[in-house]
């Protein structure tokens, strides 16, 4: 009887110290308004450990204890989005800014409104990492990163470590169901330089920039590396809501400032300033005010967001292919410095472009430390007249990729120099080629060991053959010690021989040849970005790939086959068709599949001419007998659209099990309706 009452009597002190600690959290990382010392709170912090460690039957899931961080992972699983993570487009300037609220009341009144003064949000667009949170019956059961919008990473041991991240959402009753918070881990200012400063005293690689150190931070496969950086997190929306509670149910269908509102009271951290503002007048007034007070803020911002606030308009306007029409990212202008121009060296990409890179003294530019800078070509030296020893003004374009905007020639002293751009590649030798017309210069040898390095690198990228662990270091190790000679030689590589490598141990020997095992079967969009083809980006991939559908029809894909896709230029079929037709790149393709890559197939795109075309369709719900990717596929292979919103020009909404908000928009529009055997009717008879 005493043990029963001695644990019950700790249990109510754990309950008692996790919500007060909880609170006393939420208080310091949301409100900003601590309320005890930091030696308060560890000494309230220990008392719940050692009473958690005598009685660890009474550990809650939401305890801060919890947040330590678990065991290593082997890699990162996949998380498909229930809602696409999409971008945004960008204003760069207050004229754009006036543009995009013309094109918005243009577009409503073109689908049958009378707009005048539209309401806009404003919050802060954050330098960090994009991520959803997912809470089931009010606990945080998963969060993954980004990713491609469509596919992310599951980061959930990590983010549990964050502790501006609520394990448990405040609510008296915690709400049943699925709700989804997005939002962006970041480093705020202070604690970023004193990370790197921290990396520097170690020897270490320091980060770039804060966006860099949240991703690396939160991509750390030791939970407890993770733990150990004081990472922050400020939600910036709604993701899907799953959820019989009212109050969490209406949060999808709330103007945006009033779901908000609701997401801050559940624990979350929202941009400083949100507010709502109304016509475009007032639109370019807290793009100012923003701009005016951006040095002041203890984390890095590279601009505004302006959404539509009204949900019933957002789905009106809908979606682009990649971003929303209701939503716009209006950017600061760049931060300038000035500082030394130390010198000028070449790099070798993969594609043999050999750029120049300046190398200047290290500058502070926006927050960050900037000491390289792209010169982009030899063309672009001469026209801005750059000497070595030169003093140059420094831009953050969009304020990330750092560049050489002009000489400061009036500090000129007589001291500086010239820079002839070399004749033969720095890396093999060869002798460099710039063909006419065009500005890059270019080394032709294949087997130059820069271009395969880089080759590499792309190669196993994430938008590419998604290699886990075959980054740019690993590959220095391989080349170096000669166990890689071109891409074909990955697929042969054996965990003996990794293990004989610096750092390389049997498990991580082991992760690395699965990993590179697995991406034998990627899709086939995969494989084609992943060969590297100039002017051949991830989408235009995707187009080639849709349009082949396996790996054989893309290789006998003639010049007229590449002319006559839409979506592919001129300079892109050229490009192309040389890859295609050049002895190299064929053997090359041909040791990939020998080596035992076999692309999977993607579905054909129908010709003009399908039996869907000029139709879109609107999925919403679940649909038992396909997956939504097999049903987008279906209505693609006939010629059709598939969108992410209702509006008047929707030919078809396709309605699954627990259908959202989209199917009462499209009975208000009286857009069509289509069951989930409806649908599969419609797709036998065509």
């Amino acid at each position: 009887m005493a043990t029963n009452a001695k644990s019950k009597g700790a249990l109510a002190r754990i309950d008692q110290l996790v919500d007060e600690l909880n609170d006393h959290s939420y208080r310091y990382y949301v409100l900003s308004q601590p309320s005890i010392s930091d030696a308060e709170y560890d000494e309230l912090f220990r008392e719940l450990q050692n009473l958690e460690r005598e009685h660890p039957e009474h550990v809650r899931p939401d305890s801060p204890t919890q947040r330590v961080g678990a065991k290593p992972l082997d890699g990162f699983a996949t998380v498909k989005h229930r809602i696409p993570m999409l971008s945004l487009d960008n204003a760069m300037n207050e004229q754009e800014l006036l543009d995009f609220d013309e094109q918005v009341r243009r577009f409503l009144e073109k689908d049958g409104g009378d707009p005048k003064e539209i309401e806009y949000t404003v919050e802060y667009k954050f330098d960090g990492v994009a991520v959803s949170l997912v809470y089931e019956d009010g606990r945080l059961s998963q969060a993954a990163t980004r990713g491609d919008g469509t596919t992310g990473e599951d980061v959930t041991l990590n983010a549990r470590t964050i502790k501006a991240i609520p394990l448990k959402l405040r609510s008296k009753e915690l709400p049943k169901g699925l709700l989804e918070i997005r939002g962006e881990v970041l480093f705020r200012k202070k604690e970023f330089d004193a990370l790197n400063e921290e990396r520097q005293a170690r020897g270490e690689e320091t980060f770039a920039n804060p966006r860099n150190a949240a991703s690396g931070s939160l991509r750390q496969l030791d939970p407890q590396e993770t733990a150990r950086r004081p990472l922050w997190f400020f939600s910036y929306g709604v993701g899907a809501v799953e959820s019989s509670s009212k109050s969490i149910s209406n949060l999808a269908r709330q103007p945006l400032a009033a779901a908000m509102a609701e997401v801050e009271s559940l624990g979350f951290s929202i941009s400083p300033g949100y507010r709502t503002v109304k016509g475009a007048d007032a639109l370019v007034t807290a793009y100012r005010e923003a701009e005016n007070s951006r040095d002041t803020l203890p984390f890095e911002v590279d601009g505004i967001v302006i959404k539509v606030n009204d949900v019933e308009l957002q789905e009106r306007l809908g979606f682009r292919q990649r971003s929303p029409r209701w939503a716009i990212a209006a950017k600061f202008k760049p931060v300038e410095a000035v500082t030394k121009l130390e010198d000028i060296i070449i790099q070798v990409g993969r594609t043999g472009a050999l750029t120049p890179v300046a190398v200047l003294k290290p500058v502070r530019v926006g927050g960050v430390i900037v000491s390289r800078a792209t010169l982009h070509n030899q063309d672009e030296i001469e026209r801005k007249g750059l000497l070595i020893g030169d003093s140059v003004v420094v831009r953050r374009q969009g304020d990330v990729i750092p560049a050489v905007v002009a000489a400061v020639t009036a500090s000129r002293t007589g001291a500086e120099r010239s820079f002839s751009f070399p004749r033969e590649c720095p890396e093999c030798g060869s002798l460099a080629e710039r063909p006419e017309g065009e500005a890059v210069t270019r080394c032709p040898n294949p087997q130059c060991p820069a271009k395969l390095h880089n080759r590499l690198v792309h190669y196993a990228s994430r938008d590419a053959m998604d290699i886990e662990g075959l980054g740019d270091k690993m590959v220095e190790l391989l080349l170096e010690h000669q166990l890689v000679k071109d891409l074909p030689d990955l697929y042969s590589l054996r965990v003996e021989q990794l293990q004989e490598l610096p750092r390389m141990g049997e498990i991580s020997s082991k992760n690395l040849v699965e990993s590179i095992a697995a991406s034998k079967e990627r899709p086939l969009d995969k494989l084609v970005f992943a060969l590297g083809i100039r002017h051949v980006g991830s989408k235009t991939a995707q187009t080639l790939a849709r349009q082949s559908g396996t790996i054989e029809k893309f290789l006998s894909l003639t010049s007229d086959d590449l002319l006559a896709m839409e979506e592919v230029g001129p300079e892109t079929a050229a490009s192309v068709s040389e890859f295609l037709a050049d002895r190299y790149s064929q053997r090359l393709v041909q040791a990939l599949l020998e080596g035992g890559v076999t692309p999977a197939p993607v579905a054909v795109r129908a010709a003009a001419g399908g039996a869907f075309t000029g139709q879109s369709f609107v999925l919403t719900g679940t649909l038992s007998s396909m997956s939504r990717k097999e049903a987008e596929e279906q209505i693609l292979s006939r010629g059709g659209k598939v969108s992410s919103s209702v509006s008047k020009k929707t030919s078809f909404v396709v309605a699954g099990e627990s259908p959202g908000s989209k199917l009462d928009t499209a009975k208000k529009l009286g857009v069509s309706v289509l069951s989930e055997q409806e649908f599969s009717a419609l797709l036998g008879s065509h």
